[in-house]
């Protein structure tokens, strides 16, 4: 017995698709023996499983779990929930790995699987290997069991073990994804006057699209703070793994922003600890980790990556433009928004400002969103290593932690191939507009010597 992937589905840091075109349950069924068999082989026998709110995880999850019984893996299954409580299982459960089904910030028709073998991230290699696995039907075979955890409210009670935060007015917009019903449990337990909005799971996401980096899926939060005049909002992905956050005069705080927030209250406890961030950040948060007696890290996107240089570097915190924040300090090493919500709120009262304060003082650039473009797969790595060598031949100062980034006196510009998609991914930033325009012509300029232009936005 054998099985082929789609190959667009194996992706860098999960398995994704549109379900019924490059996703199935023939795929979860192999994906189950894949990863059953890779846990058999490292000495394990338990794997827990969790699913969010589309409507074609359940069937999917049945799937699943059929594919790591054949294996001979006896299965836990936690429900519905979001992907940093899988983790939570997978840490704190007698289990071996764990699998989220998740489409994450994808339209409805999207899935996938995202997994943790050993409590370490499962990716890259890992899961190309699950692909030769199934080509040649490398499998084990057996007959494992299923049972059932109920964790949510252990869950929510981990959330908020040691709150210190302040009383404040906060909305929350669980966007119609998988955090609802643990936003709706978390704020019973925190001071404070709290405003929910769509917390009831819906996989066809009617109100708007659960991806809180675009600001466009911010408007129904900005009316709800203005409305009752909150001191702040925080908002989540699909599944719960990102946080996005607006303070009281509805301005954002992008996902660097909100980091600089959380480091400080960390490093008055853990002065000279390396706080990480990737390559889209801004320049005002490395120095801003510096400035609070921080090392900062610059280090490459993506969520495995991020917490395999946690492990090595020991850092407490780390973060991602996108909004994944990852707490080893107090915490288990794993991106989780809910938590982060928590954290957010106790470095507010921690630093003893309000949350509009804290993003007043922050100095007013002006830099681009992610602007992501179609490129053909066979050039997307190329065309980063065509534009090195240029700006290298002509002296530019140039960081290369995760394709091109290039410091100017205008400020900095970014150009990187993403690893998930065919697509090239640029950022700028600068002290003022004309200053940006700069940088833009300079993108534009080493894309026009490797034969391409910006085109229209990439989806995600």
């Amino acid at each position: 017995m054998t099985h082929r992937f789609d190959p667009t589905s194996l992706r860098e840091y999960d398995i994704r698709g549109i379900v019924g075109k490059t996703l199935g349950t023939a795929d979860a069924d192999a994906i189950g023996r894949g990863f059953g068999t890779r846990v058999r082989r490292a000495g394990g026998t338990r794997v827990a499983v969790g699913y969010d709110g589309r409507l074609s995880s359940p069937e999917l999850e049945a799937a699943l779990i059929g594919g790591l019984t054949a294996a001979g893996v006896d299965v836990v299954r936690i429900g519905m929930g979001p992907t940093p409580m899988l983790y939570y299982a997978e840490a704190t459960l007698e289990v071996d790995g764990g699998i989220e089904i998740t489409g994450s910030h994808n339209p409805s028709d999207y899935n996938g699987f995202k997994m943790v073998l050993q409590h370490k991230p499962f990716f890259g290699a890992d899961i190309q290997d699950l692909g030769r696995m199934a080509a040649e039907g490398d499998w084990e075979t057996g007959e494992g069991t299923v049972s059932t955890a109920d964790i949510e409210d252990e869950y929510v009670g981990r959330l908020v073990a040691g709150f210190a935060g302040g009383t404040y007015k906060i909305g929350w917009d669980a966007g119609n994804g998988v955090s609802g019903p643990i936003i709706e449990k978390l704020v019973k337990f925190l001071p404070g006057e709290h405003h929910l909005l769509f917390t009831d799971v819906d996989g066809n996401f009617p109100n708007h699209h659960p991806d809180p980096t675009d600001e466009a899926n911010l408007v129904d939060l900005k009316r709800l703070v203005a409305e009752k005049n909150l001191d702040f909002g925080l908002a989540f992905d699909g599944d719960g793994d990102r946080i996005g956050a607006i303070d009281g005069e509805g301005r954002v705080i992008w996902g660097d922003q909100i980091l600089s927030i959380l480091a400080e209250p960390v490093l008055k406890e853990l002065p000279g600890a390396t706080i990480i961030a990737d390559v889209k950040a801004s320049q005002m948060l490395y120095d801003r980790v510096e400035e609070l007696g921080g090392k900062p890290l610059m280090w490459k996107t993506g969520h495995s990556l991020i917490k395999m240089k946690m492990k090595e570097t020991n850092s407490p915190l780390a973060g991602e433009m996108s909004g994944h924040i990852f707490f080893a300090h107090e915490y288990y090493g794993f991106d989780d928004a809910q938590y982060a919500a928590v954290r957010f709120i106790r470095a507010a009262h921690m630093i003893g400002k309000s949350v509009t304060e804290l993003r007043g003082a922050m100095p007013a650039l002006v830099n681009t969103p992610e602007m992501r473009f179609q490129v053909d797969e066979s050039r997307k790595f190329a065309v980063v290593e065509e534009v090195l060598a240029r700006l290298e031949a002509d002296g530019a100062e140039v960081d290369r932690t995760d394709g091109a980034r290039v410091n100017t006196p205008d400020g900095w510009w970014l150009l990187r191939a993403s690893n998930t998609q065919d697509v090239l991914v640029a950022r700028a930033e600068a002290k003022d507009q004309p200053a940006l325009d700069r940088l833009l012509a300079m993108i534009d300029d080493q894309l026009e010597k490797s034969g391409l232009q910006r085109g229209p936005q990439a989806a995600h």
